[in-house]
């Protein structure tokens, strides 16, 4: 008995994957939200907010203090003007500082100036002023506040 050796052939077949890559995904410059920036201005605690913090970085625990109101509800007036680009925040340890930012839209710029200006002219935003200046300047800080730092002339340019 003859055992028919067969010759077994591979084939392979050759595919030619392509990859199609999107374009490289820069990250667009969104317009400046004029909406929101307004927004921001168009309420009287945020106002006081951009007042009491004037040329110096702030914590928060001194705005609960002067507006007397809550710390979440301060932080969430923070956080908005933040995204509206009109405040700027920093860490240090527990504490969170804020100042003002110029905005990266001259025209929006401009009206912060102007608001700002205005604001310092108000009698009651005034007294807001006199307050804070009051509570730092004091030999001794509220219970509330001690051991909270106090507010820090900003330095352009950081």
């Amino acid at each position: 008995m003859r055992r028919s050796m067969r010759q077994s052939r591979t084939y392979v077949k050759a595919y030619v994957f392509y990859v199609i890559m999107p374009p490289v995904m820069t990250r667009k410059e969104k317009p400046y939200d004029r909406e929101l920036f307004f927004r921001a201005l168009a309420d009287s605690t945020r106002l006081r907010i951009i007042n009491l913090l004037g040329d110096q970085e702030v914590c928060v625990c001194f705005f609960v203090e002067i507006l007397k109101t809550n710390q979440p509800k301060v932080s969430r007036h923070l956080a908005y003007l933040r995204r509206a680009g009109i405040v700027a925040a920093r860490r240090e340890g527990i504490w969170m500082h804020y100042r003002i930012a110029t905005p990266n839209d001259e025209n929006a710029a401009k009206v912060l100036m102007d608001v700002r200006e205005w604001l310092a002219n108000d009698p009651a935003m005034q007294q807001d002023r006199k307050r804070l200046d009051n509570i730092c300047c004091a030999p001794e800080l509220p219970i509330q506040l001690q051991g909270s730092p106090k507010p820090l002339p900003v330095t352009f340019g950081s």
